[in-house]
């Protein structure tokens, strides 16, 4: 099969292992900068240009598209999309998993677990909605942020009202959730392919620091899914719409709780942690799964 990765950084751990993992198994795969992607929207044919040459007919496209050029990059998606290309995350999921609003209010109609979570727009709401998260200490977050860029621990109700004032002040959007504090600064992240939870590892957070990304000195260890755990991640990944994605759990008192669902998880850290050819799942579901004009597998939630 001929397929694209959409990458603007070729030298990434995810991209390189894509492209060997195609590669090993016979697939031409050639890396495409989306930002330098350009489209042919008018014409009866619609086309994706790059570097002043139309790109080649494709099989499928997967999209590594980072959360700063989302509307870019999922327009570019689309694109391929109305070529006929199969992409393993369709543009409309990738926007939608990047709308940490939205996708909680999904989550939460499909009746997912969530820690409790308030947003509000004027500062005069602040006590009602510490409150009803549950009050201090909590959790803030910018809407925009990434890799826990944005992410707050206010430990008291003085300290939480000052720094929502402060983001607010700023026009800052942002959500207040409850400090799941039984999860002991660990996060679950759950790779999911398809209706399966194919690799599954526990982030713990550096001494000092609450957030548990790898970004940011966290460590990773394999870790054994409880049945619970598994259906919230599958259930997640669902509705979002995403055949490909990180689910993000943390373990509460009140079970699996949701923090995130990612579009373009990193390889590295679980494939290590793992041991597992993370990758060649990937063609395995392009192969079973691409058919021209094909760009849903999943349903919308």
């Amino acid at each position: 099969m001929k397929i694209a990765i959409l990458s603007r950084n070729p030298k990434l751990y995810s991209t390189r292992r894509l492209k060997e993992a195609g590669e090993a198994l016979g697939h031409e795969v050639d890396i495409i900068d989306t930002m330098h992607c350009y489209m042919d929207i008018t014409s009866s044919k619609p086309s994706v240009r790059y570097y002043g040459q139309a790109l080649p007919k494709y099989d499928a496209v997967i999209p590594r598209i980072g959360a700063s050029v989302t509307f870019y990059g999922a327009a570019v998606v689309r694109q391929f999309e109305m070529m006929g290309t199969f992409s393993i995350n369709e543009s409309v999921a990738i926007s939608r998993s990047r709308d940490k609003l939205r996708s909680l209010q999904l989550l939460s109609r499909k009746g997912i677990g969530l820690p409790r979570t308030g947003f509000a727009h004027h500062p005069d709401k602040i006590d009602d909605l510490l409150k009803n998260v549950g009050g201090a200490p909590v959790v803030i977050k910018l809407l925009e942020g990434t890799q826990g860029i944005g992410v707050v621990l206010a430990e008291t109700k003085k300290a939480a009202e000052s720094i929502i004032e402060a983001f607010m002040g700023l026009k800052a959007n942002i959500l207040v959730q409850e400090y799941i504090k039984e999860a002991g600064g660990a996060d679950i992240r759950c790779l999911v392919i398809g209706d399966k939870v194919v690799a599954a590892m526990k982030r713990q957070a550096a001494e000092g620091e609450f957030r548990s990304n790898l970004h940011r000195g966290g460590k990773a260890e394999i870790v054994r899914l409880s049945p619970a755990e598994r259906k919230t991640a599958v259930d997640a990944a669902r509705t979002m719409g995403l055949n490909m994605c990180g689910v993000d759990i943390l373990r509460s008192n009140n079970g699996p709780v949701v923090m995130e669902v990612n579009s373009s998880p990193g390889l590295e850290g679980i494939e290590n942690a793992t041991g597992k050819n993370i990758a060649g799942m990937v063609y395995d579901f392009i192969s079973k799964n691409a058919k021209p004009h094909r760009t849903r597998t999943r349903g919308k939630g």
